[in-house]
């Protein structure tokens, strides 16, 4: 029989067995032959990470969730598919692309389109594979068979018909609205792509006067650099103040130019003045404003967030720069009235976290309201489940308020628009398949838009265009719609939500029935990880030094779903301790089979109480880390498996069945065999979807196991109900566990033995005890247990312990040496007797007790009657131990 090694070292065995995995396909189910089975499929798509990214705490979180509820389903006989791939990142992997060629003295614009195209896929070739190579470390069991980049060929094609067919159907428009723009990336952003952080600003109130009379109307504003944009002034048709001014005009400070002043339900009385300047090309509700009353439009700012000519003399300052000029001139002018401190929230690209600039712009949108209604419908008819439920508030919020998506981008990276246009006659043509000839005009003369698609238009279809929509393909008919998406909380606007829209518009079903969100990994002080704060934590480095396995247990106990969590190194050692605890257990189980071993069953007919008991808790808890997995409580499932394991099957049954293991009755050390093996087996069976690396590793050495761990069964529960003696052992440990306690708050060694004197008018307990005796002889060493009939018949010089039914007193001549005891006193006393000795003199002194403060006298006066008390305690004590040693 082949040895397991003396000591758990993981990097003895992980980089192993995962190449075993992977040669063995053990990750890619075999969909004909489960078909033919009659296996049920179990899909999960694995969030796409950026190509070109590293793995980081939030990933490897993420997908050792995903990978538990794979495994398990793969052992509850399911055709369990995972499929991985990789997101293309347009705007990321640009600007890295970008900064490379900068470092080079070459620019994006002098390479051109297609010589840049290039240079972006030699970073994604060179940088590409750290993520799915630092994965592997992870132990992710998903099908890199199957593996999807969201640029390759057969995406590309689905999200060239995804914009077709909504073309086609009048929910894609080129327009102008209003946009995030980010004036760093040089590209708009959608509002899912907005962080909103608050900042302590300022808020200004100007004069505009109204136009030939001599009164003026008092906006108030957090933009001034805007000003030159205003095409009118806005207050709420319910505000009495200025139902006269309606109707009326006011000139424009520093510019002279005749604005409006319009009524709209939009503007809120309460803020500042009551009365708002409209500059509807530069924020998304005063275009809104804008549009219902015709005001038009002027653009102020370029792509870099400088003003434009129609600034006036602002031209060419930059929006910080031109906020501070604008307003020392309103000041100089007299129009400036008062300057506020204001508490508000500032929308920040976040990728480079440049301040959004809100800017007119024509780009290809999304009409979204057609598209989010089956979204919504779907939720509520219970079609799609939020884990936890709260977050369906948040899905159901943004889609009741959802605006047009604007899905074009100014970048070369990505999925370029499928639009052609004619230079001739203007014709717009949609293909897929290059134009070269206008079917208006039948001019050659065409150019393709140079603009990309967001990232997560292609992102959105990710469920179903890695199994090969649009076409019909076999894993699309038999893996789709997925079982469950497991994602951070962080991103349900940016991705759930598409994928739900677009997965009902495209295929008619819901892509997933359950969302599983995540929190975020906090530092231990509760911190967000961040490079700035410099506690981001590499998860490879864990690996190196403690295991995978730690690592996985690590992030996936003490946690809930949605709630955030906070990683410690003390937590990932403590779990690296379970697997020394779970390598030192098996090991010592295997060692004690004899060489020509070969497997033992349970043998039902010749079980011990022990052995009944442990089985039973084991079929509970299987049934329980069943039923938390299938409820998502995955954290509370792996604390159900540790604790069994550490508490249960180590630290009791194995200490239990020590004495029969070294016994003479050979017969009896075959049952125990059984037990111990069927236990370990499903033990490790249990908890491979957590750890799988150390119980494929035990797994292999076990004599009545074939092939590998990866690919056996759950076990079944319901054959073992012995609920007597799980009873009956639950109240051996608590007699047990409080002769431990009582001996350790009184300082004896655990070690000491004792007789052990129980007083109980309980038949059945008094049964208990005595056929159990040998577990109290070898775990709480006592040397013999007699029963008695009345306290009297006991010695007052014990330890009592008082647990259910029953009384329990060990004495304390077995436990004490008197000698020792009588040695301890003696200083103990006069220790004492100078502690009094130094608190009469002090209490003695009238300085002390005239002088010192009330409060501190009376310290002293209780700290004497303490000692007293104490040495009056110990000189009792003293006499009853020289009465011992007298005896």
């Amino acid at each position: 029989m082949i040895k397991m090694q003396k000591t758990y070292d993981p990097k003895d065995f992980e980089e192993r067995i995962y190449r075993s995995w992977m040669d063995h396909g053990a990750f890619t189910p075999d969909r004909e032959q489960d078909k033919k089975e009659g296996k049920k499929p179990f899909t999960i798509v694995m969030p796409p990470p950026n190509v070109t990214g590293n793995l980081h705490m939030g990933h490897a979180m993420n997908n050792t969730l995903q990978d538990i509820l794979t495994r398990y389903k793969r052992l509850k006989g399911f055709s369990a598919l995972w499929i991985p791939g990789s997101d293309h990142a347009s705007i990321s992997t640009e600007v890295k692309v970008v900064e490379k060629l900068r470092k080079e003295g070459k620019t994006k614009e002098s390479l051109g389109r297609e010589a840049f195209i290039g240079e972006a896929w030699k970073w994604t070739e060179e940088y590409g594979g750290n993520i799915k190579n630092q994965l592997k470390k992870l132990g992710v069991s998903c099908d890199w068979s199957r593996e999807r980049f969201t640029l390759d060929e057969g995406l590309t094609e689905a999200v060239e018909e995804f914009f077709m067919r909504l073309y086609d159907k009048g929910l894609i428009y080129r327009g102008n609205r209003i946009i995030n723009w980010c004036p760093h990336d040089k590209t708009a952003i959608s509002d899912a792509e907005v962080e909103h952080e608050e900042e302590d600003g300022k808020m200004w109130t100007f004069r505009y006067p109204i136009d030939g009379e001599d009164d003026a109307i008092f906006i108030s504003t957090t933009r001034p650099e805007t000003i030159p944009g205003d095409l009118a002034v806005a207050v709420n048709p319910d505000d009495d103040r200025y139902r006269d001014y309606v109707g009326k005009d006011v000139i424009l400070p520093l510019f002279d130019r005749k604005i409006p002043i319009i009524s709209d339900s939009y503007v809120e009385s309460e803020f500042g003045t009551g009365a708002v300047k409209i500059t509807p090309s530069h924020d998304p509700n005063d275009f809104g404003v804008g549009e219902r009353h015709g005001l038009g439009q002027l653009l102020i700012m370029d792509e870099t967030a400088h003003l434009n000519e129609n600034a006036g003399k602002y031209a060419g300052m930059e929006r910080d720069e031109a906020r501070k000029a604008i307003v020392a001139d309103m000041d100089e002018a007299g129009y400036l009235v008062k300057v506020e401190d204001h508490h508000h929230a500032i929308g920040h690209c976040e990728r480079c976290k440049t301040a959004i600039e809100p800017m007119l712009s024509l780009q290809w949108f999304v009409a979204m309201e057609e598209l989010a209604k089956p979204a919504l419908k779907a939720y509520e008819d219970g079609k799609l489940h939020f884990i936890p439920e709260r977050f369906g508030k948040i899905y159901t919020h943004w889609l009741e308020n959802i605006r047009d998506w604007c899905i074009s981008r100014q970048l070369w990276w990505g999925h370029r628009i499928p639009v052609y246009y004619c230079d001739d006659c203007g014709e717009v043509i949609v293909s897929k398949e290059e134009v070269t000839e206008c079917p208006a005009c039948h001019s050659h003369r065409l150019h393709q838009d140079e603009d990309t698609l967001d990232t997560w238009f292609s992102s959105a279809l990710w469920p179903f265009s890695t199994m090969g929509w649009p076409e019909k393909t076999e894993d699309l008919d038999f893996y789709y719609p997925t079982d469950v998406l497991v994602t951070g909380y962080d991103i349900i606007f940016f991705w759930v939500i598409r994928m739900v829209f677009s997965a009902i518009e495209l295929t008619g079903e819901v892509p997933f029935t359950d969302v599983y969100l995540t929190g975020l990994i906090r530092d231990e002080q509760g911190r967000k990880m961040s490079k700035s704060l410099g506690n981001g934590i590499d998860p490879l480095e864990v690996i190196d030094q403690y295991g995978a396995d730690a690592l996985r247990f690590t992030l996936v106990t003490g946690t809930t779903p949605g709630n955030d969590v906070r990683f410690s190194y003390k937590r990932v050692e403590s779990n690296r301790n379970f697997c020394n605890k779970l390598w030192n257990a098996s090991r010592f189980v295997l060692m004690n089979l004899p060489e020509d071993f070969k497997n033992a069953d349970v043998q039902e007919d010749k079980l011990h109480g022990e052995d009944r008991w442990i089985l039973t808790r084991l079929d509970e808890t299987v049934r329980d880390v069943e039923a938390k997995i299938e409820k998502y409580d995955i954290g509370l499932a792996a604390e159900a498996v540790h604790d069994f394991i550490w508490d249960e099957y180590c630290d009791w049954y194995i200490e239990m069945v020590k004495p029969r293991l070294y016994g003479d009755d050979i017969d009896d050390r075959e049952v125990v065999y059984g037990v111990l093996l069927d236990v370990l087996e499903k033990i490790l069976v249990m908890l491979h979807p957590f750890m799988p690396f150390i119980t494929e590793e035990i797994y292999s050495f076990m004599p009545s196991t074939e092939g590998e761990l990866i690919a056996s069964a759950w076990p079944e529960s319901g054959r073992y109900n012995y609920g007597e003696d799980v009873k009956g052992i639950a109240a051996v440990q608590e007699a047990i566990r409080g002769i431990r306690n009582a001996k350790a708050e009184m300082d004896i060694e655990p070690h000491r033995k004792s007789k052990l004197y129980v007083l109980t008018d309980d038949a059945e307990r008094r049964e208990l005890y005595r056929d159990m005796e040998g577990h109290f002889v070898n775990l709480a060493n006592i040397t013999s247990i007699e029963f008695a009939d009345d306290r009297d018949d006991i010695s007052d010089d014990v330890l009592s312990v008082v647990v259910e039914k029953a009384e329990l007193f060990l004495p304390m001549k077995d436990l004490v040496d008197y000698h020792k005891e009588a040695e301890r006193l003696d200083r103990e006393i006069g220790k004492t007797r100078s502690e009094i000795e130094r608190a009469e003199k002090k209490l003695a002194n009238e300085n002390f007790v005239n002088k010192a403060k009330p409060e501190v006298v009376q310290k002293e006066r209780d700290k004497l009657a303490m000692h007293r008390e104490n040495l009056e305690n110990m000189e009792e004590r003293m006499a009853f131990v020289r009465a011992q040693l007298d005896a």
